[in-house]
């Protein structure tokens, strides 16, 4: 029995195949569509599907799975093995939710923090009993670089590089240094104000930039307890069709 796992994002989706727990397969795709879902199903033992979109423009690719699958549209309204005491949990991010349990699936009873490193830099945090109360939305990367080309007259549009100095020497050096040495310590600055709530932290790095994160935290206090899950949402999906079966 395989689950098919699918998360939907604004310019790619990620799929995914699982045996249990184990990742079997898993890409990124730019034009999800039914031919492609096809493929995985031909010839595979797959029984269940979950889908996590942005949108709601999905109906074809859900009335395709549930043709042929045990399917679920992942909401928070599921049961998810977490006590979520978000204010107002219908407003929570889906790729914010299936983090935090793809956190609490990895580390059971333990106290998590998940750093998502996207077009938005999350910051979410679960306790060793299962419980979130909430956490942090600040500008991701890119975000920050564009923001500063687009409300001033002269900056540059500036693509996100590695640059490992800790200043910058021209225009286009020192916004990059800002950027990213910024960010980094904001995520120092986050780690510590959680390691101070929660003992024995785990932090969960995830997302298309998490490697930028990852590259300057390793030598840091922090890096004993930090890994580094690209997979972290597709994981949690697969819990919640575990937990929904």
């Amino acid at each position: 029995m395989a689950h098919l796992v699918i998360d939907i994002g604004n310019s790619r989706s990620k799929i995914a195949v699982f045996q249990g727990d184990e990742l079997i397969r898993s890409e990124k795709v730019h034009d999800l569509d039914t031919t492609i879902l096809g493929e995985y199903l031909k010839n595979s033992e797959i029984t269940h599907s979950i889908i996590s979109s942005v949108n709601d423009g999905i109906i074809a690719l859900e009335d395709f799975l549930k043709q042929r699958t045990a399917y679920i549209r992942f909401s928070t309204l599921l049961q998810t093995g977490i006590e979520n005491k978000y204010k107002s949990p219908v407003t929570l991010g889906l790729d914010r939710l299936a983090g935090i349990i793809g956190a609490r699936t990895l580390f059971p009873d333990k106290n998590c923090l998940v750093i998502d490193a996207g077009t938005c830099i999350t910051y979410d945090a679960i306790n060793k009993d299962g419980v979130y109360e909430g956490g942090s939305i600040s500008p991701g990367l890119k975000m920050r670089l564009k923001a500063m080309h687009n409300f001033t007259r002269r900056l540059p549009e500036v693509e996100l590089v590695e640059y490992d100095d800790w200043q910058g020497y021209d225009t286009k050096s020192a916004m990059l240094s800002g950027v990213l040495n910024g960010a980094i310590e904001e995520v120092k600055g986050f780690i510590e104000i959680y390691n101070s709530k929660y003992s024995k932290l785990h932090v969960i790095l995830c997302g298309g930039d998490s490697i930028f994160f990852d590259n300057r935290l390793k030598n840091s206090i922090f890096a004993h307890a930090l890994k580094t899950e690209p997979n972290l949402v597709l994981i949690g999906l697969n819990e919640v069709i575990q937990q929904n079966d």
